[in-house]
């Protein structure tokens, strides 16, 4: 059955005049007849009498109005919800990320995404930066969070935040009274790093800062995570060199100095699939980077 004949046949029996329901439809008579009649022949079954006093509905019509309303509002309502997963108002996304993005920011970019998309529902999978990537190609992210990285060429990509790397240090270290120190300084001491085969982007430009200042690191220990890395140095097992939004993990017995000179920065970049694209991408991204730049997440003045 089309639904234009439902359509029509749900607003004849409302109107149980010809006349007056042609009106509401915007046509003429005949083709409202014509529709009808056209509808009986398809169900094989008398919808109307009609007769000098007018029409009325069937046994048969009867029972096929309710059924009617319910396809038109269901036809209605899918119309409805396609709409909104394409203008991405819902809809379903599912976010990788690395660990750091939550003290970078995901938790207050979630948070308002939910309250202004209340109908989006977010499935999150922590994952390295090429695990996450793997996810992408394969269709099984539809967007990521990630360390420096580069992306396969069918990979857009965004950054959300760059920020200083910092001395990562146990509270009773001689330098945790330095408001800043030269990475030079850690050259006599255990490093604990990111371990190069989770994110060997990062563990090469930890290693490549502290060859620029004239000493090769020895590394104690290697971690996947950097809450890891920063409970490590908590427990007194060397010391590290971190992303400053790291601070805000809220650990005992550690101190956070910043490096004397210019450094390179730790980003994270946000990541999708060109094609095919999910429009909560766009809409999570804004979110992201409201909160990147929100007086909340932003650094405090000593790390700058």
């Amino acid at each position: 059955m089309e639904l234009r004949l439902l359509h029509y046949f749900v607003t004849l029996a409302e109107e149980l005049h010809f006349g007056r329901a042609a009106q509401r439809l915007h046509i003429s008579q005949p083709p409202l007849s014509v529709a009808i009649r056209q509808l009986e022949d398809e169900l094989q079954a008398q919808l109307f009498e009609r007769n000098s006093r007018g029409v009325r509905l069937t046994a048969a019509g009867e029972h096929l109005l309710a059924r009617a309303r319910q396809l038109l509002d269901l036809s209605r309502q899918a119309a409805q919800e396609t709409r909104d997963v394409a203008q991405g108002s819902t809809g379903h996304l599912r976010l990788g990320f690395v660990g750091s993005s939550l003290y970078r920011g995901l938790p207050q970019a979630l948070a308002q995404l939910q309250r202004s998309h209340p109908g989006v529902r977010v499935d999150m999978l922590e994952a390295n930066s090429a695990e996450q990537l793997q996810g992408l190609l394969q269709l099984r992210l539809d967007m990521a969070l990630v360390h420096s990285i580069q992306p396969p060429q069918d990979i857009a990509s965004e950054l959300i935040v760059a920020e200083p790397f910092v001395a990562c240090l146990p509270a009773d270290h001689p330098l945790s009274g330095h408001s800043a120190i030269d990475l030079a300084a850690l050259k006599n001491e255990r490093l604990i790093l990111f371990s190069s085969l989770v994110s060997p982007t990062y563990h090469q430009r930890i290693y490549d800062l502290c060859l620029a200042h004239g000493f090769a690191p020895e590394v104690r220990h290697e971690v996947r995570h950097w809450l890891s890395v920063i409970a490590l140095v908590s427990l007194g097992q060397g010391v590290s060199l971190v992303p400053a939004a790291m601070q805000r993990a809220g650990l005992p017995r550690l101190v956070f100095c910043p490096l004397l000179g210019e450094h390179p920065h730790s980003e994270m970049l946000a990541m999708w699939r060109k094609t095919p694209d999910n429009p909560l991408v766009q809409t999570l991204l804004a979110c992201l980077h409201a909160a990147a730049q929100s007086p909340g997440e932003r650094l405090d003045a000593t790390l700058r």
